[in-house]
């Protein structure tokens, strides 16, 4: 009784202004509210940016631990061209093709140059352009990992500039141009992504898949009896480090697709973070039954599919859905790497595994655990937005690979992949006082710092 009296006086001590003469109105009390709101909004997408940008840095590390020492500046030159020449590329075409006005559902017309923007306008698109540039970086670096220690920088850029310019804001626009002008084909059926494990990890990952296969497995990866070669990390606690910096940049990735500073984001991130927990836990397990030993880089790549893997459906899933879908997504990722391993498609991170693979698994998991109900046509609509970027982003990213195999070259030599990308690449050294020895082929092979 005592509690609900001082709610009582609470409520009146803030309404008896907008009824005194001099005060207030309740209209202007609205706007005032408003206009936190906005401001909260718009701190909370920042934010959330941030924590997405901060990614980069994770998939580097990752990148730099699970490959050999003698390629780590060369990884590091690429994740830094990710952001750097993907934001300006977005800033020019992409963001346009992907959220301008579009008439039929395909892509964008308007927006190019961040020309929506005018000084004194509406800021929400300058706000919504810089969450939406570090998706786009994020979809361009999954592509580095499954193609590294053999790819020739230039044509590291080349493909850059078209995957965050043309490939991936196409796919984005079918299934998101209406966040913002546009309103794209998928979007309007009823497609479920709402963080992007199809928009951005499986475009990501099918475009790395396209990119492994062009190139073909690394030196020494496979012997001429077609039997499988390790070929070690140089620093797991590094790539441990990455992952880790991944999961916590997820939280934004995930709540922060609200754009809005709601309670929304309560859900989305304990869904987040049951997922990427189950992933790693059903990961250690499958490995542990697979090769009698908790293996490390299944488990940390099992955290990394749980977390793609609840991507799609981390605002419309329950907790306990979100569970079954990082568990499932943890034994799907080990099963993916030896699959595509036996195919001979060396991916040196298992990207293809963790983003196309699980991107699709967890977009397709969006459907079927809807909290809302799920229903054939559901299902039908997901599995039609898996296809679609299945579809448009192996074939396109296959025939971009050959043309830039065919006009610059895609592939450094054997010479210069066995000395390494750091030296032959830039010219240098990532571990200048130290002499770098790799497993490769199954023999020792030493690096001399020159």
């Amino acid at each position: 009784m005592k509690t609900l009296l001082w709610t009582t006086m609470i409520w009146a001590a803030a309404l008896l202004p907008a009824f005194a003469g001099d005060g207030p109105s309740i209209e202007s009390n609205h706007a005032a509210v408003g206009q936190v709101q906005t401001h909260a909004d718009y701190t909370w997408t920042l934010v959330a940016a941030i924590l997405v940008f901060f990614m980069q840095a994770g998939f580097a590390m990752v990148e730099a631990g699970f490959t050999r020492a003698k390629n780590s500046i060369n990884i590091l030159m690429k994740n830094l061209m990710d952001f750097s020449m993907g934001s300006l590329v977005f800033w020019a075409v992409g963001f346009g093709l992907m959220f301008g006005v579009s008439n039929t559902g395909w892509f964008g017309t308007s927006g190019f140059f961040l020309s929506g923007y005018e000084p004194g306008g509406d800021p929400w698109v300058l706000m919504f352009w810089i969450f939406q540039a570090v998706f786009a970086a994020t979809a361009a670096t999954i592509v580095s990992g499954a193609m590294a220690e053999r790819t020739r920088f230039i044509g590291y850029i080349l493909y850059t500039i078209f995957i965050t310019g043309l490939i991936y804001p196409v796919f984005g626009s079918w299934a998101w141009g209406g966040l913002l002008d546009g309103g794209g084909w998928l979007e309007k059926l009823g497609f479920i992504d709402f963080a992007g494990s199809t928009v951005v990890h499986s475009v990501g990952g099918w475009a790395a898949l396209a990119g492994a296969v062009v190139l073909g497995p690394r030196m020494g990866k496979y012997a001429k009896d077609g039997s499988i070669r390790p070929i070690l990390g140089h620093n797991i606690p590094l790539a441990g480090l990455g992952v880790f910096i991944l999961w916590m940049g997820w939280f934004g990735f995930n709540a922060g697709s609200t754009t809005a500073a709601n309670t929304d984001v309560a859900l989305i991130a304990v869904n987040t973070a049951l997922a990427a927990s189950a992933g790693a836990v059903f990961a250690m397990l499958t490995s542990w039954i697979k090769f009698s030993k908790p293996e490390v880089s299944m488990s940390l790549n099992g955290a990394l599919a749980g977390l793609v893997g609840i991507t799609a459906g981390c605002a419309n899933v329950s907790p306990t859905a979100s569970i079954v879908i990082g568990a499932v997504a943890g034994v799907i990722v080990v099963m993916s790497v030896l699959f595509f391993e036996k195919i001979r498609v060396d991916d040196p991170v298992g990207a293809v595994s963790v983003h196309g693979v699980n991107g699709a698994w967890g977009t397709l998991a969006a459907g079927i655990f809807n909290t809302g109900g799920t229903s054939a046509a559901i299902i039908g609509v997901q599995l039609l937005g898996i296809a679609a970027a299945f579809v448009w982003t192996f074939g396109a990213a296959f025939i971009l690979f050959k043309l830039v195999d065919m006009v610059v070259g895609l592939r450094v030599s054997a010479e210069e992949e066995r000395e390494g990308l750091d030296f032959t690449e830039h010219a240098g050294t990532a571990y200048p006082d130290f002499e770098l020895v790799s497993y490769s082929g199954g023999s020792l092979s030493s690096y001399k710092p020159q």
